[in-house]
């Protein structure tokens, strides 16, 4: 019996161990300071859909890691998903995971974390001293190409986005680190479908025709007939995604970044060379 215990403690410390190693093979977090500007949105602001100003902020350069994620569940064990409230979290909540306390191989380390509701990738936000984008703030930097701050425009540069929306999805998919966009942000598209701080606010209304409604981010599914820049399929996509949601929900490409308002304005940025 003792010769037993003594064997299931051994077990159980090198498990510690192995997890704690995990959790500090974490790479350093980096962010990317982003100049206030303007931006016309896909969705429809105003009547003669006037630019929305973006305020200075700051943003993680890529999404939140398997790896990253699990330092954060070990610090937090009310984020395993053995341990979570139902009510922050679907039965779906990390199910790719070996467990509630092991991402699975190695190789998955750097791959951007998914199945993990609107409440827990806030929470994770939070616990670095950040939030989630907003939409507008997410929308302004998914706008951009290596290049240029808004490629929108470009036939081929939508082309190459939607091409990934008609590739199978692959449960291990690529690492996080794509090709750097305008701002030095990576892998806006092409990799996972993201969180944003409002997502809740880009619900479907039963007529888009409505007149004076306060919420600005109000839209018809259906029609579509507030909307602006209608071609821009893949945006549109991404609402509707997030629009179904509900903060407890999660699905096998959902992910997330974290953002930090900035204290003061930024000067701009220069494009990546």
């Amino acid at each position: 019996m003792r010769e037993a215990l003594s064997k299931w403690l051994s077990l159980a410390w090198l498990a510690a161990v192995a997890t704690a190693a995990a959790a500090d093979e974490v790479a350093p977090v980096s962010y990317v300071d982003i100049a206030s500007g303007t931006l016309i949105s896909v969705l429809s602001n105003s009547s003669d859909n006037r630019p929305i100003p973006v305020k200075a902020f700051s943003v993680r350069v890529t999404p939140v890691t398997n790896g990253e994620y699990l330092n954060f569940v070990i610090k937090n064990p009310d984020w395993n998903r053995d341990r979570i409230a139902p009510v922050f979290a679907d039965h779906t909540y990390l199910h790719g995971w070996n467990s509630g306390s092991d991402y699975g191989d190695q190789s998955d380390r750097q791959r951007p974390v998914t199945n993990v509701s609107w409440f827990a990738a806030q929470a994770f936000c939070e616990h670095e001293g950040a939030r989630l984008p907003t939409w507008y703030e997410w929308e302004y930097l998914a706008a951009a190409d290596a290049n240029h701050a808004d490629a929108r425009k470009d036939p081929a540069w939508r082309a190459r986005i939607l091409a990934w929306y008609d590739t199978p999805t692959n449960t291990h998919g690529p690492v996080v680190g794509g090709v750097a966009n305008y701002y030095g942000v990576r892998d806006m598209h092409g990799l996972i479908w993201e969180w944003v701080e409002d997502f809740n606010a880009l619900f479907i209304s039963p007529d888009s025709r409505n007149q004076g409604d306060p919420d600005k981010l109000k839209f018809c599914g259906a029609g579509a007939l507030s909307l602006q820049d209608k071609e821009n399929f893949a945006i549109l996509m991404r609402i509707a995604l997030l629009s179904s949601l509900s903060g407890a929900d999660s699905t096998d490409n959902l992910g997330f970044r974290c953002a930090r308002s900035a204290a003061s304005e930024i000067s701009p940025i220069s494009p990546i060379k």
